[in-house]
């Protein structure tokens, strides 16, 4: 497991960056936080690194994007945003590429274990928002992140996968 501050958007677009350097066909990442925690501005930053065409964005009203590279040797970037799906039978259903592409999905907890035996967990937390006071939208960069990076198994067992994504999240400084 590995826990970092991300203090800008653009610490989460490094971090991103980072990942991307790592990931291979095959490869899932679970995002997880709140709207606005910055999921996909990572998603950007994996982009960056990996070298896909066209611009990144959130896949929320069409549920699924495959960016490709412009390298076309190496695997595309599918980008999930799974919050209004509601069973796994549906993320199945959008009959996605999962062995040859680096998924990365966006409130994709439920659906993980039914895609791949393993993954990567990305838990982002923001500082708390108080509902009953308005929400200034040009504050939205404010504030640390806290970003809990953690390889999961179907199984529950320990996994080493990812070890090289983990260790390299550790040693960089963005």
């Amino acid at each position: 497991m590995s826990v970092v501050e991300a203090h800008s958007s653009q610490d989460m677009l490094n971090l991103g960056a980072e990942l991307g350097r790592t990931l291979e066909a095959g490869d899932v990442v679970v995002l997880h936080g709140p709207l606005g925690a910055g999921k996909t501005t990572l998603v950007r930053g994996l982009a960056g690194a990996l070298g896909v065409e066209g611009m990144i964005q959130s896949p929320t009203f069409v549920v699924a994007r495959v960016h490709r590279r412009m390298d076309s040797t190496q695997p595309p970037l599918v980008h999930v945003d799974a919050y209004r799906l509601t069973h796994h039978d549906e993320i199945l259903d959008l009959d996605l590429d999962i062995d040859h592409s680096i998924t990365v999905m966006e409130w994709g907890r439920p659906y993980a274990e039914h895609l791949v035996d393993e993954w990567l967990d990305i838990d982002i937390q923001r500082p708390e928002v108080d509902i009953d006071e308005d929400i200034d939208l040009s504050e939205a960069d404010s504030g640390i992140r806290v970003v809990t990076i953690t390889a999961h198994t179907r199984s529950g067992e320990p996994t080493h996968r990812f070890d090289d994504v983990l260790e390299a999240v550790d040693a960089s400084r963005y």
